[in-house]
């Protein structure tokens, strides 16, 4: 997971032709260490088709303002600079539904034009 601190860099990652799924999270949030554990072999079984960028929503808190950033962890799909998909609850996520999300971010992803 590529760690990003600042808007330029969130920026250029999101900016991609490919599909990059940016994850907001904080250090103080207890469902964001709820998902460390397997969060690894999630990125394994989407390498080659997602990128995963990660931001302290605490370093960047005029992004998350802009971006409706409420609740964390926020999971955000983003291809050429633009929002395809985000999945946000307040209730703690699940790998099944973290992969659910992801899925259909590919779905969208390849329903677009190159």
């Amino acid at each position: 997971m590529i760690k990003v601190s600042n808007e330029p860099a969130f920026h250029e990652q999101i900016s991609q032709s490919t599909l990059t799924v940016a994850i907001f999270k904080a250090t103080w949030c207890n469902d964001c260490h709820f998902i460390e554990p397997f969060m690894p072999a999630v990125e394994e079984a989407y390498a080659g088709r997602i990128t995963f960028i990660e931001l302290d929503r605490d370093e960047v808190p005029d992004l998350c303002e802009q971006l409706n950033i409420l609740g964390i962890p926020s999971f955000i799909a983003f291809r050429g600079g633009q929002e395809l998909v985000r999945f946000v609850s307040k209730l703690r996520k699940t790998r099944e539904e973290i992969e659910q999300f992801l899925d259909r971010a590919l779905e969208v992803s390849s329903a677009l034009a190159p």
